[in-house]
């Protein structure tokens, strides 16, 4: 009955997801991928229940299934982070599963009697070919999950590039997605199959309750504040990735135009205390400036030896300092003032506060 839920369950987000209007490319590449893993669990329901005799024509093709988990995860991070630059080499990442079905086609070309009793023999005379198969699908499993943390780890480096917060920015149904699927992929190693695939339920149930609690995945549009701004942020990375950078030592930029910049930078930041708007972004910041987002990137970079993103947390960190040894504000509470200073979350502060001060706040106010 677990299995049978697991089961129903994948069947039913393919569904929700197949019927969202304006699907997004990353949408098609999570029903896909929930697709091939509901067959998938569905060929393991069929031999944990021994009804696989009932359905010869169907053996054989569970071997070759995991090599399809690895490709789908990274497909799906490249596409939900708008990393997915050669959608047309896409379907290489599947040549190592044709491989394998055609490695596989002498047995498929067998009588359901044949196959049956090779099934009741362990894959009798076919030892080598599984090896191989079980050798690919650990490299491909390992490979794939790696890749996808690098890319979510290229995105997460080029948020804080452009914009001044990131607690809006949820890309944690990701990062659970891929532990999830590296979890998956450590008990393949160790674990017999019933365990795999009871691991493999529960993260199905795991991306059912995730999916549908963080609006945007199974349903229709954004309708937070939240998925918004993740969805700007997307769109602006994406943006900026698919523009031609200007690289630094390129640029023509010289340090006399450089020190100008810096300096017209941190006089605006004086009069205007822009870092007070919670959301800044590079873009918005450089439109002040009247200079390409680029160019102000790299003065940041170079002047204060500071991302965008540390940059302007250590002018807000720096005027609550400021702020917080006026007398007349000692009535309010700290977590007030911060947002006063451009903080939108505790957590933002007391993380922001501590890597500038190398205390808390508490502390730093002792």
């Amino acid at each position: 009955m677990f299995y049978l839920t697991g089961i129903i369950i994948t069947f039913f987000l393919v569904v929700i997801l197949t019927s969202k209007k304006n699907k997004s490319e990353a949408d098609k590449t999570l029903a896909l991928w929930l697709f091939f893993t509901g067959f998938h669990l569905i060929l393991f329901y069929l031999h944990f229940n021994n009804e696989y005799t009932e359905f010869p024509f169907l053996l054989g093709f569970e071997i070759p299934m995991p090599l399809v988990q690895g490709p789908f995860l990274y497909l799906y991070t490249s596409a939900l982070t708008n990393q997915d630059y050669n959608k047309k080499y896409n379907l290489f990442h599947f040549v190592p599963f044709l491989i394998a079905i055609l490695l596989l086609l002498p047995f498929f070309g067998l009588s359901s009697d044949e196959k049956i009793d090779i099934y009741k023999n362990e894959g009798k005379g076919y030892e080598s070919l599984l090896l191989v198969v079980y050798i690919s699908v650990i490299i491909s499993g390992i490979l794939y999950a790696l890749l996808s943390l690098q890319k979510l780890s290229k995105h997460r480096k080029n948020i804080t590039e452009q914009f001044s917060f990131t607690e809006k920015i949820n890309l944690r149904w990701l990062s659970y997605l891929i532990l999830g699927s590296g979890i998956i992929w450590v008990v393949v190693i160790f674990c017999d199959d019933p365990y795999i695939f009871s691991t493999v339920v529960i993260y199905l149930f795991f991306i059912g309750y995730f999916g549908i609690k963080q609006v945007g995945i199974f349903t229709n549009k954004p309708i937070s504040e939240n998925s918004e701004t993740e969805a700007l942020a997307l769109e602006t990375v994406s943006a900026e990735n698919q523009s031609e950078k200007i690289k630094y030592e390129k640029s023509g930029l010289s340090d006399s135009e450089l020190q100008s910049i810096h300096k017209k930078l941190n006089q605006l930041m004086q009069e205007e205390k822009l870092y007070k708007n919670s959301e800044l972004t590079l873009a918005e910041l450089a439109q002040k400036l009247n200079v390409h987002p680029n160019i102000l990137s790299q003065v940041i970079n170079s002047a204060e030896q500071k991302n965008f993103y540390d940059y302007i947390n250590y002018q807000r960190v720096e005027e609550f300092k400021r702020i917080i040894a006026f007398s007349e504000n000692q009535k309010f509470t700290l977590l007030s003032l911060a947002f006063e200073c451009g903080f939108n979350s505790k957590t933002a502060f007391n993380r922001n506060f501590k890597k500038v001060t190398g205390r808390s706040p508490s502390e730093y106010l002792k």
